[in-house]
């Protein structure tokens, strides 16, 4: 089966996050088994009760006890964000002028189709050194399922290519991306007589300046390797009162940040709680919870990495970093040196008509190909 056809049977399989990926995961492990693949399935419980499974397939290693160690994982995540009711063809691969169109066809159903089909061209047998196929769950909701392997320790990697839209060009680094919800309570009261109440949205507004001061500071901690240099944040919602003449009693506002490689996600939530604890010294009456949901560290390959390295040859593009999230560092965690790589570009993902090049995913074929013969035979 080429690769187009993998990448048709693939996108057919609804995986949004919100459902069970077990349709998908099936699939693979019968692909994997078929070519000789030892294959294993995590499974856990999301956090409403629905099924979710990560999968290894191992070449060249086998399962016990003790974690199996590869030289090179190939990593993709199986499970796509929601698409609009009135794109009909979602699940259908449609090719129109070179370019393959579906929910998943970049991100990264493209790569995962990729990495299978290279793996089926490879001579198993003359493996020398352990190769490991990962697909993963939960990615597009905070990185869930790569988390959940990299706290088991299921896996030890020396390399990992990890699968996401960067149109093939290698990325050696990435930032972080964390998430907190903030809430600031006041006391209602007739808009009237303002003295009766506390403004939880003036009391939000003064904590957010404070935050916007934390900002600039951040400006000065660089990594030159991104752009922008530092890490970014952003109040990207904010939610608060109840009618249009009464004081508000609440203020929610939602604070992400993208810190960069080397900087702890914790150093702009310090500076969070210290500004917090600065307009608590200056109103007795402030009140604020902070609800501090993820906080995912960026991370950092050497650009003398034998991995970096060799996809810059076989790619022929310089390697480069990403700004936003992916399971690069949770590859790190178990050991690997981890690059980014796949077909598609990431600013086409997640949208209605995403799409991946047919050129870029039958290029990704033999970069993958290459990679394992050039690591592991």
């Amino acid at each position: 089966m080429n690769v187009q056809q993998t990448l048709t049977e693939l996108v057919a399989i609804d995986s949004v996050s919100s459902r069970s990926n077990a349709t998908i995961v099936d699939y693979l492990a019968g692909r994997c088994a078929a070519i000789g693949l030892e294959v294993q399935a995590f499974p856990y419980t999301d956090e409403v009760g629905v099924q979710k499974t990560n999968l290894v397939a191992l070449a060249g290693s086998e399962f016990s006890a003790a974690a199996p160690q590869v030289e090179l994982a190939l990593v993709g995540h199986t499970d796509t964000v929601p698409y609009a009711a009135d794109w009909t063809d979602a699940l259908r691969l449609t090719e129109r002028e070179g370019k393959l169109y579906g929910r998943g066809a970049c991100d990264t159903k493209g790569f995962i189709a990729a990495a299978l089909t290279a793996t089926e061209s490879v001579a198993l047998k003359d493996l020398r050194q352990p190769l490991a196929l990962i697909f993963t769950a939960d990615e597009e909701i905070g990185l869930i399922g790569a988390k959940r392997l990299a706290e088991a320790g299921a896996i030890r990697a020396r390399y990992a290519i990890v699968g996401e839209p960067t149109s093939l060009r290698p990325m050696r680094a990435g930032k972080g991306y964390c998430l907190a919800e903030i809430t600031v309570k006041g006391r209602e009261a007739h808009s009237a007589y303002p003295a009766l109440g506390t403004s939880a949205v003036f009391g939000a507004a003064r904590l957010i300046t404070r935050i916007e001061e934390i900002a600039v500071q951040l400006c000065e901690e660089t990594h030159p390797a991104f752009e922008p240099a530092f890490t970014t944040l952003n109040v990207g919602l904010i939610r608060g009162g109840s009618a249009k003449n009464v004081i508000a009693g609440e203020c929610r506002f939602t604070l992400e940040w993208r810190p960069i490689p080397g900087q702890s996600p914790k150093r702009l939530l310090d500076r969070v709680y210290a500004a917090i604890a600065a307009e608590q010294t200056r109103d007795p009456d402030f009140v604020c919870d902070v609800d501090a949901a993820r906080a995912d560290e960026g991370f950092e390959t050497s650009p003398e990495s034998k991995l970096v390295s060799l996809l810059t040859e076989l790619s022929g593009q310089p390697p480069g970093t990403v700004a936003f999230g992916t399971e690069a560092a949770q590859l790190t965690t178990l050991g690997a040196e981890a690059v980014v790589l796949g077909p598609g570009d990431i600013r086409v993902a997640h949208r209605t008509g995403e799409f991946v090049p047919v050129s870029e995913l039958e290029t990704c074929v033999g970069i993958l190909a290459q990679a394992i013969r050039r690591l592991c035979a």
